[in-house]
């Protein structure tokens, strides 16, 4: 996966697991302060992270995560390694 597919694939979940709107989706956005992901949120990303990736992401490397960005970077380096 390239870090458009990962960024597409992550903006596209938020909209229809956490019924966040499109236009609130950046690479910029911070996932806790502008898009209201809480922990149990966050987990559940990561769970679906790994269903589609096949590759585990562990909760502690995904607290240093802030925004959408940083999410396409971890998941990118996890597949690449």
């Amino acid at each position: 996966m390239t870090k458009d597919e990962i960024y597409n694939w992550i903006a596209k979940d938020l909209v229809e697991s956490f019924e966040i709107s499109p236009e609130r989706i950046t690479p910029e956005a911070r996932l806790y302060e502008d898009l209201d992901i809480d922990s149990i949120d966050a987990v559940d990303l990561i769970v679906k992270l790994k269903q589609v990736t096949g590759k585990r992401m562990q909760p502690e490397a995904f607290k240093s995560v802030r925004t959408i960005n940083d999410v396409v970077e971890a998941v990118y380096g996890l597949i690449h390694t």
